[in-house]
């Protein structure tokens, strides 16, 4: 079975909307090593139309030394979309009908990791179904003040810290595991 990991930049004030204009001046080796790390333990894409688009756009003329654009580019993409119907990108696949069913069947089959970059719509619907396994937060020190933010007034889940580092640049990982308690019952308690 694979494991569905949601990876992110994310301000201070939860904006996960348009990183590459806040996120470059904070930038090291160290992210990059994990970012490149991310990619190459993951077999497929999971991506909602509005990230897909900007990857797309964006991903098919890069290369690099390292070899991390190649392996961008032809990794399977699993795209969540009601309106686009035809994939330009490399190895991209709609997602039709039901996506908590489909995500379910991708995570079925065996392989390395299925990795969610930015689509926070996407993450916040595939979570009352409990299907992210990991939540990888790179948290920048950067208030926003406006923009999509990952979680809404809807969105609940009951999480464990597994990992934390801080980065030179004031850039902090955290990686969370879904807790094996159900929310449902930490949420209840709370009312």
């Amino acid at each position: 079975m694979s494991r569905l990991a949601a990876t992110l930049f994310i301000s201070l004030d939860g904006v996960v909307e348009s990183p590459e204009k806040w996120s470059f001046p904070y930038w090291n080796d160290e992210i990059g090593k994990f970012k490149h790390d991310e990619t190459f333990s993951s077999d497929a894409l999971l991506l909602g139309r509005v990230t897909y688009e900007g990857f797309a756009a964006s991903w098919p003329s890069r290369k690099d030394p390292e070899g991390f654009a190649d392996r961008f580019n032809s990794m399977p993409k699993h795209v969540a979309t009601r309106t686009l119907r035809k994939l330009e990108w490399n190895n991209s696949h709609v997602l039709k009908g039901d996506i908590a069913a489909e995500v379910s069947k991708l995570k079925q089959q065996t392989g390395k990791d299925i990795v969610i970059h930015g689509s926070p719509a996407l993450i916040r619907s595939l979570m009352p179904h409990h299907l992210i396994d990991e939540y990888r937060l790179l948290v920048y020190p950067i208030i926003l003040g406006h923009g999509k933010r990952l979680f809404d007034e809807t969105s609940q889940a009951n999480l464990k810290l597994v990992e934390s580092k801080t980065y030179d640049t004031g850039v902090v990982k955290l990686v969370y595991h879904r807790a094996s308690k159900p929310e449902t019952e930490t949420v209840a308690k709370l009312k």
